[in-house]
This record gives structure tokens, C-alpha cells and sequence, in this order.
């Protein structure tokens, strides 16, 4: 089992910057691909980015390309999301999860969630 704390979230005006971190425990991080996904209110919680259990390979949304980075830090158990040129859209409640399945053009997500972080962009 993996166990997930999601953190970094915050208010942040248009075009700023912050980057969030999903610390995470159990002896099985380092097999994971990991995602960060986000739910706005009133919507469904949809992928963000990607990576996998070595970090060789990355994707992302096409609303996120070019603004967002996903990293992923085997020896610390910790996967971070940078986040440049916020926008107003952007803002959400960020997840991270432990992928069931994942190749650059798939992934599955598990049932291993972390609460979640507040992200706000104000315009």
C-alpha cells in the first residue's frame, strides 16, 4: 500500500508560480508511476500529468503543456509538481495518485488518493 500527503498548495495571482509536493510512504513507492490530477467545483477530476515509476517518461494535458512539470524523487518518496504561468482556470483542488497502469498515452489510476490541495489563481 502507499499512502499519500499532498502539500504546497496556496493563492497565487495570474501568471505566478507554485510548486506542490506528494509525500508519500510505503516500501512500494519506487515501483509507482504517479499522476497529479485536479476537480475544480462542480466538475470532474481530471489528469494533469504523469510520469513513470523512473521518471523516463512524462505527459500532461494540453491545458498544462509548456507551464507544468512533473518530477518524481525515488530515494525521498516525494513527486512534485511545478507550476509556472498560473492562470485563473488552474485553480482546483490538486491529488496526487499512485497509477495503476501507466505509458505516455494511458494511464489508470489506483485507489491510493491523497487528500488534496487547495490551489487558487486570482485574476
Amino acid at each position: 500500500q502507499v499512502q499519500l500527503v499532498e502539500s504546497g498548495g496556496g493563492l497565487v495571482q495570474a501568471g505566478g508560480s507554485l510548486r506542490l509536493s506528494c509525500a508519500a510512504s510505503g516500501r512500494a513507492f519506487s515501483s509507482y508511476a504517479m499522476g497529479w490530477f485536479r476537480q475544480a467545483p462542480g466538475k470532474e477530476r481530471d489528469f494533469v500529468a504523469g510520469i513513470s515509476w523512473n521518471g523516463g517518461t512524462t505527459s500532461y494535458a494540453d491545458s498544462v503543456k509548456g507551464r507544468f512539470t512533473i518530477s518524481k524523487d525515488n530515494t525521498k518518496k516525494m513527486v512534485y509538481l511545478q507550476m509556472n504561468s498560473l492562470k485563473p482556470e488552474d485553480t482546483a483542488v490538486y491529488y496526487c495518485n499512485a497509477l495503476r497502469r501507466y505509458t505516455s498515452s494511458y494511464y489508470d489510476s489506483s485507489d491510493y488518493w491523497g487528500a488534496g490541495t487547495q490551489v487558487t489563481v486570482s485574476s
